[in-house]
């Protein structure tokens, strides 16, 4: 036993939930066990602008699931960088208080979450298992995996477990022209063949979608400001909107080639401290 002893994997601490308001689901050869995560909640629903109605919907959504309410797993789709990822993370600091606790889960760990799904079976707190960035390519057979749990696991889990996933993708599974060739028309009726109903039916599984569309111009430059008046009020610098900044944030968003959120805070962390830099330097 002595020498057998070091190859068995550590057992690992159980998570005192009261204070840990995060974990990740992690591999260790054939088991898994959730890490702790130390998470900040200084974003915040008010932070997120230019997406109304998504982040009503799914602040409804996830107030009826931390009230013991019926509520829907969700998927936000849709454009890189509008806030999808950040959403989830704000409702976390608006629940927080509540019990409200969120588990991220990888794609290469879909299979484990019904062991997910039993390690927080009974718990008093509320759990959000996090998908983020879920897509799959062609050709690739786990989003089989991710439609089966949710009907076989998720669908039955206890009512303090929900899924919120994020993607670029509305389908998840990308859609070929190949997929289409089989349709057949039947009494004047189109009928997709098994592989397009099988993609799409993944996405089915998930109640409540919610889409994200790249930023205008006015939206971007919108948030840009909102950015520029935190961090400089963090850092106790004076500072007004005036056409130099303005341009200053369009040409960094060319640069980049797109205009969202991420953007626009990335652009507003850079000019906030160029200036502290430069007062400093005075």
């Amino acid at each position: 036993m002595e020498r057998l002893e070091p190859l068995l994997p550590a057992l690992q601490p159980e998570i005192n939930w009261h204070q840990v308001l995060a974990a990740r689901w992690q591999r260790d050869g054939r088991s898994g066990y959730l890490v702790p995560l130390s998470v900040s909640l200084d974003l915040h629903l008010n932070d997120l602008l230019g997406i109304d109605r998504q982040r009503d919907q799914l602040a409804r959504n996830t107030s009826q699931f931390v009230s013991g309410l019926p509520a829907n797993h969700a998927l936000l789709w849709g454009a890189r960088g509008t806030g999808k990822s950040s959403l989830v993370r704000a409702l976390l600091a608006e629940h927080a208080p509540e019990g409200l606790r969120l588990i991220e889960v990888e794609r290469d760990h879909l299979a484990d979450l019904p062991r997910v799904v039993e390690a927080l079976s009974g718990l008093p707190q509320r759990f959000i298992l996090f998908c983020d960035d879920l897509s799959f390519e062609a050709g690739e057979g786990d989003y089989r995996v991710l439609k089966t749990v949710l009907d076989g696991s998720l669908e039955r889990a206890p009512d303090n477990v929900l899924l919120y996933a994020t993607s670029n993708r509305r389908h998840l599974v990308p859609e070929k022209q190949s997929d289409n060739e089989n349709w057949e028309r039947v009494d004047g009726e189109l009928h997709p063949n098994e592989a397009v109903e099988d993609k799409i039916a993944l996405s089915d599984r998930f109640g409540l979608w919610l889409s994200f569309y790249p930023f205008s111009q006015e939206h971007f430059l919108d948030v840009v400001r909102h950015w520029v008046g935190v961090h400089a009020g963090q850092a106790g610098l004076t500072w007004e909107w005036h056409e130099a900044l303005e341009k200053a944030a369009i040409r960094w968003a060319l640069a980049r080639g797109n205009r969202n959120g991420r953007c626009a805070y990335q652009f507003a962390r850079d000019w906030v401290g160029m200036q502290l830099l430069s007062n400093h330097d005075d």
